[in-house]
């Protein structure tokens, strides 16, 4: 399973990066994450970060989703690294990628993962459920927030 979300955010790529890697802050700046916290921090943006937040679905309906990854990062780059270690996700990699885009900046989140260990319907589970209807849609949100907030300041 491959997911691409991207979008122009209307802000440096240096300012795009720091709100994009300052996962800590989002669950202030993105309403859809429930917390974020290190279990091991290496360095900004660096370590073992644990993750959950919400899949909205129609009215009031909302299912919790939750994960830990391995965290890096690459300010020289701008692009952030995710593998995920824990939860449904276990083994997926997930990169941002924030270059230049005139006076502003492309966003890319790519996801790359072959789907949960349930035999027989592991990769359809990813490809037909999971990629499209979980973690396209929480990216997509996650990529609004933090373009909202990157071109606020």
């Amino acid at each position: 399973m491959i997911t691409i979300d991207e979008r122009r955010i209307d802000a440096a790529p240096e300012v795009a990066f720091q709100v994009a890697a300052d996962v800590e802050r989002w669950p202030d700046i993105l309403p859809h994450y429930r917390w974020v916290r290190f279990q091991e921090r290496r360095g900004f943006g660096e370590g073992l970060v644990e993750m959950a937040a919400w899949r909205d679905f129609v009215g009031p309906a909302r299912y919790p989703t939750w994960w830990a990854s391995d965290m890096t990062c690459d300010a020289h780059s701008r692009r952030i690294r995710y593998r995920h270690v824990a939860g449904v996700t276990r083994g997926m990699d997930v990169v941002w990628e924030l270059d230049p885009d005139g006076a502003g900046t492309h966003a890319r989140i790519v996801h790359e993962w072959d789907g949960p260990e349930w035999p027989l319907i592991g990769s359809v589970a990813a490809n037909l459920v999971i990629g499209p209807h979980f973690i396209s849609h929480i990216a997509g949100r996650t990529l609004a927030g933090v373009a909202a907030e990157a071109e606020r300041r």
